[in-house]
């Protein structure tokens, strides 16, 4: 399955739910530089594609309706593909195909607009030595694990920021599955496999 991330999942979940497969609007808080970012590494990959229409309605940010427009003033729309269905777990309905925009070449305002790198697989992540999240992994991989309190004094975190740490840093970052039991005398105990 092709790796995602939760702004992309977002994106082409809204846009398979739309009745004509539209990409827009984006999430509201997704504007500029990073809405560009974002839907130039999904037209990079093939899970979108521009398509032109015959329209001449501008571009309007207000609208977030149409992605962009040509050089003969040509709006542009951006469509979920049959592979960013695929990539969302979405069959396409009927054969149905939403555009792909093949047969479209690119045109150099295209190239300007969609950044110069993007990289669809994330790199592996390790914790610098020496860190407070390499502290609290060895503290989870020690004999007998350790408490959110125990976390906490050797931190400085507050209890909430170790408990995200679990999720985000370690879990969703670094791929490490934090298991806990109750332990009689010292509470919920909070573990990770020891290499």
């Amino acid at each position: 399955m092709t790796k995602l991330s939760d702004t992309q999942l977002v994106i082409l979940s809204a846009a398979a739910q739309r009745e004509d497969r539209n990409v827009l609007p984006l999430p509201g808080s997704l504007r500029g530089g990073a809405a560009a970012k974002v839907v130039g590494a999904l037209l990079k990959r093939g899970l979108i594609a521009e398509t032109a229409t015959d329209s001449q309605t501008k571009a309007d940010a207000a609208l977030n309706r149409i992605w962009r427009n040509d050089e003969n003033g040509n709006a542009i729309l951006l469509h979920i593909t049959d592979a960013g269905l695929a990539a969302i777990g979405v069959e396409p309905e009927n054969g149905d195909s939403a555009p792909t925009g093949a047969d479209e070449a690119p045109n150099a305002e295209a190239s300007q607009d969609a950044p110069a790198e993007a990289d669809p697989t994330p790199k592996a992540r390790t914790p610098r030595t020496g860190t407070k999240q390499a502290k609290l992994i060895e503290m989870l991989r020690a004999e007998g694990g350790a408490t959110i309190d125990e976390i906490v004094a050797a931190t400085g975190w507050q209890p909430h920021t170790v408990r995200g740490a679990f999720s985000g840093a370690l879990k969703k970052k670094l791929g490490l599955e934090v298991t806990s039991e109750k332990v009689e005398g010292r509470g919920r105990v909070y573990s990770l496999p020891r290499d």
